[in-house]
């Protein structure tokens, strides 16, 4: 799990510059573009907070937390991306998972400060 965080942190990070520049230069104002724009507003936040998580601690119940982070961002903004892209509009209730994710993750964060160091998964 120690390098699939960081890869999946990077991996979010490629692909909401991708899609960001992408919508930037290539989708013209509007719902679509809209959709990405926010996708891109949620996903690169976290993968900065992703990085900082695994600078902060680096035990098994932070990286569960920078997990979450990472593919709570990626659902979510995956999920607007492909709306924007084209997809059947069904496919807008995956991103309350995303987003739910970020939540719970960021809750789980919480908890942890505040235990500090009285609070260690085996």
């Amino acid at each position: 799990m120690t390098r699939l965080i960081p890869a999946l942190a990077a991996f979010n990070a490629m692909l909401a510059l991708t899609v960001g520049t992408f919508a930037a230069h290539g989708i013209p104002p509007g719902q679509a573009r809209d959709w990405i724009m926010t996708g891109v507003l949620f996903q690169l936040p976290h993968v900065a907070a992703v990085f900082a998580l695994l600078g902060w601690r680096s035990d098994r119940a932070t990286h569960y937390g920078a997990l979450g982070l990472a593919l709570g961002s990626l659902i979510f903004a995956a999920d607007l991306y492909a709306l924007a892209l084209g997809a059947p509009r069904w496919i807008a209730a995956l991103a309350p998972i995303g987003g739910t994710t970020m939540m719970f993750a960021w809750f789980w964060i919480a908890i942890l400060a505040l235990a500090g160091d009285r609070f260690r998964l085996p």
